[in-house]
């Protein structure tokens, strides 16, 4: 469809979530992007954090990614990461402790902080 994103995140070991999408905004290693319908092609570096997906009904769904790529061609957005969770399925008490328990891991740390901003709770 006309102005129409075909979107797919993808974890190393599962696909997380895909649908028709307005915008797909994620962060890479030179900053956020934002992709809309009609994008020019791109291969981007992820960074650790947040990937907002904007359905075409206006929700906003939410994942966490670890690292990976973002490929945007024509009309189809793949976010292909290391690992990546939605916001149902964080344990937020969990990640907590993983966060404390990441001391001086900045990676480590990174992903708790991210997971837990996707689950709401930063």
């Amino acid at each position: 469809m006309a102005g129409e994103l075909n979107v797919e995140v993808v974890a190393a070991d599962r696909k997380v979530w895909s649908g028709a999408a307005s915008i797909v905004v994620a962060k890479t290693t030179e900053g956020e992007i934002g992709i809309m319908a009609g994008h020019e092609p791109v291969l981007g570096l992820l960074a650790t954090g947040v990937v907002t997906v904007r359905t075409s009904e206006g929700e906003a769904v939410l994942a966490a990614v670890d690292r990976g790529f973002l490929s945007v061609s024509e009309d189809h957005v793949a976010v292909l990461a290391e690992a990546a969770q939605l916001a149902d399925e964080i344990d937020a008490a969990s990640v907590e402790s993983e966060l404390a328990a990441a001391g001086e891991d900045q990676a480590a740390s990174r992903w708790a902080q991210a997971r837990l901003q996707v689950a709401g709770v930063r």
